[in-house]
């Protein structure tokens, strides 16, 4: 998640944790089980994307993520990539132990924003 505050040049997400209480606001629909599953994101207009979807929606807002995010608008691709990434979502604590994400996630801090605007709710959501 660090990553993505870094490649986020024109600040056009907020990442949320799950642990704040506007994520359940965001999003009253979704159980913990399943935010803990996968990234999800909510769009202006309240539409919901999770995993590999969710990837490809918010990589085409930002620059270095625009290739991949085309490559995922290819015929089958998605489909292709759901399976991936849910195969690292429900193994990625063995993957960090493998490739030791803790300390390399350590070294690299979120980037601080200057103006950060609080998430808007729409009312009656």
């Amino acid at each position: 998640m660090k990553v993505l505050t870094w490649l986020d040049w024109f600040d056009v997400i907020r990442l949320v944790p799950i642990s704040d209480s506007r994520a359940r606001e965001l999003a009253p629909d979704l159980t913990r089980e399943a935010l803990l599953e996968a990234i999800h994101c909510v769009t202006p207009d309240g539409r919901i994307y999770r995993g590999a979807r969710c990837i490809r929606f918010v990589g085409m807002r930002m620059p270095m993520l625009i290739p991949i995010a085309l490559v995922l608008w290819f015929p089958g691709v998605i489909w292709i990539a759901e399976r991936i990434y849910a195969w690292v979502s429900r193994n990625r604590h063995l993957l960090s132990r493998v490739f030791g994400c803790k300390g390399a996630c350590a070294v690299m801090p979120a980037r601080k924003r200057v103006a950060e605007k609080p998430v808007e709710l729409e009312s009656g959501r």
